[in-house]
């Protein structure tokens, strides 16, 4: 008995089957992934190395060569570009399609610590790393602003609360902050003046660092108890740096508020992020490769009332940016 016949004469079967066919067919399409664009995501890790004050030249030679040199020996690279610029350089390594990224990610990491010793020792901090496609676009960008604070404490909240427990989420890759303005003592120093005191500008860059170190100093070893000599720690506020002792001359002290001016501000004050005509700090959320745009934007917008929470009254959060609208908008119609 062929399929035709038997679907002839047992019709209510047939029903049934067909029924069951568009009701899986409807569940199906409804569970089915919304994307701006057919899902093609070559594994890609970016590596970031920032050196204040370093030209793009001394970045190339001096910290994207001997990382080049290492990143060249781990397997499954198909595409590696770099790019210096003035205080940073960045590497773009992309991975054939078949090499999972968190195993590319862990051997970038290997090659970065075995080659630490190679870099300047003036690096504030290691290169860093992150499994993201720097030609993706952020899938949604948040502005905080406050008409009251100060942007540096519009960035600490910022940092430290949004975009750290925005990178826990699932489907997240990082979090970028925009317009970035960390608190920072600037030291503006007076050339002519410092040179009127037989001074340089090492010298006073020399000063402020021992001044302001957190090393140990040691310890005390007695018969009957022993101590540890702790410093009095960082400085906090530009009025802390005024009576730095930069040079005896004569047998007299010279602080440093007379050969330079102290005061409160940011460590880059040349970048900015506005909302309309108001100033903030704006967090671009990229996904990871494997992601939804559409189930990464909605499981942050679910966080958003517990983030808001933890904010003070005077600081308003809100969505500059939604890559999910215009996808959505296509599933609609």
């Amino acid at each position: 008995m062929s399929l035709t016949e038997t679907c002839i004469r047992r019709p209510v079967m047939t029903t049934l089957l067909m029924m069951s066919f568009i009701v899986f067919g409807i569940f199906g399409y409804m569970k089915l992934p919304i994307s701006a664009l057919p899902r093609v995501d070559f594994p890609t890790v970016s590596v970031y190395t920032g050196l204040p004050g370093a030209n793009p030249e001394t970045m190339s030679t001096s910290v994207v060569a001997p990382l080049e040199r290492a990143f060249a020996t781990i397997p499954g690279i198909s595409l590696m570009t770099s790019r210096s610029t003035n205080g940073g350089s960045n590497i773009t390594m992309q991975f054939d399609l078949d090499r999972n990224i968190d195993g590319a990610a862990l051997d970038v990491q290997s090659q970065i610590t075995a080659t630490l010793r190679r870099l300047p020792p003036q690096l504030p901090a290691p290169p860093s790393f992150k499994k993201v496609n720097p030609a993706d676009a952020p899938v949604l960008i948040l502005m905080l602003n406050s008409p009251s604070l100060p942007l540096a404490a519009v960035d600490d909240y910022a940092e430290l609360i949004f975009a750290q427990q925005i990178s826990q989420l699932s489907g997240v890759a990082q979090v970028v902050v925009l317009g970035q303005q960390k608190y920072a003592v600037r030291i503006d120093a007076d050339p002519d003046a410092a040179f009127a005191r037989g001074l340089t500008l090492n010298d006073i860059k020399n000063a402020v660092a021992s001044a302001n170190s957190t090393a140990p100093v040691g310890g005390l070893r007695g018969v009957d108890k022993n101590l540890t000599l702790t410093a009095t720690g960082e400085m906090s506020k530009a009025e802390d740096f005024n009576d730095i002792v930069v040079a005896w001359r004569n047998g007299a002290p010279i602080h440093l508020n007379e050969i330079a001016e102290v005061h409160d501000s940011v460590e880059n004050d040349q970048i900015a992020a506005w909302k309309n005509e108001n100033r903030g700090i704006a967090l671009a959320v990229y996904r990871q490769p494997d992601a939804n745009t559409v189930a990464v934007v909605d499981l942050i917008k679910e966080k958003m009332p517990t983030y808001n929470s933890q904010l003070p009254p005077s600081i308003d959060a809100s969505i500059l940016n939604d890559r999910s609208i215009s996808i959505r908008s296509r599933k609609s119609a």
